[in-house]
C-alpha cells in the first residue's frame, strides 16, 4: 500500500554574517522601532498593551483616545471604576476581563508603587494582566531596557529561519537577545 510522505522542510540555521546582515538591514529599514500605541506616559503605554491582548492596535488607540482624557493615572481609573470603564474599553475583545485587570493593576500600583509603573521585570509581572511579554513592551519601550517582546510571529519567524530557536517564546527570546548583541 502507498502510503504519501510529505517532505518536512528544514529550517536553516543563519550564519552569523547573515545575521548581522539581517539585523544591519532592519536597523537601515526601521532605525527607531516602536509600538503602534498611542500613549504619553509609561502608565499608558502599560494600560494600552495591557488592552492590545487579543485586539488591534487600531482598536485599542480609539479606545485609549477617549478614556486618557478622563482618567490617565492609577488613582484615576481606580476612581472611575470597573463598570465605567467597561464603558470606555466595551468596543475591544474581552473587555470585561481586561476591565477588571486593569482596575486590579491599578489598585496595585496606587498600593505598592505610589502610582508609578515599576522599571523592573518582576514588580511588572506580579500585575494583574501583565505577563513576560507586556512586561518587556513596556521595559524596552517606556525605559529604554534591552529586550524582546516575542509574539506569535516573532516566535515562528525566528524559529522558521533558524534566527533563534526555541520551543518556547523565553528560549527564542533568550536566542535572539544573544544572536542581536552579537550582531552588534
Amino acid at each position: 500500500m502507498f502510503r504519501y510522505r510529505p517532505q518536512i522542510a528544514t529550517i536553516a540555521t543563519m550564519k552569523a554574517s547573515d545575521r548581522y546582515q539581517l539585523f544591519l538591514r532592519l536597523r537601515e529599514l526601521n532605525p527607531h522601532p516602536t509600538t503602534e500605541l498611542e500613549y504619553a506616559t509609561p502608565f499608558e503605554l502599560l494600560i494600552a498593551v495591557i488592552l492590545s491582548a487579543q485586539a488591534t492596535d487600531v482598536g485599542v488607540n480609539k479606545v485609549t483616545r477617549k478614556l486618557f482624557p478622563v482618567a490617565n493615572t492609577a488613582a484615576q481609573i481606580v476612581a472611575l471604576g470597573e463598570d465605567a470603564l467597561k464603558r470606555y474599553i466595551s468596543t475591544i475583545g474581552l473587555f470585561n476581563a481586561k476591565a477588571k485587570n486593569v482596575i486590579a493593576t491599578c489598585r496595585r500600583l496606587v498600593d505598592d508603587h505610589a502610582g508609578e509603573v515599576p522599571r523592573d521585570r518582576a514588580s511588572l509581572e506580579a500585575l494583574p494582566g501583565v505577563g513576560r511579554k507586556t512586561a518587556n513592551v513596556v521595559l524596552n519601550t517606556a525605559f529604554g531596557e534591552a529586550t524582546m517582546a516575542v509574539d506569535t510571529h516573532i516566535f515562528r519567524v525566528a524559529n522558521r529561519t533558524g534566527l533563534a530557536k526555541g520551543k518556547t517564546p523565553l528560549a527564542v527570546e533568550k536566542g535572539l537577545l544573544k544572536t542581536s548583541h552579537r550582531s552588534f
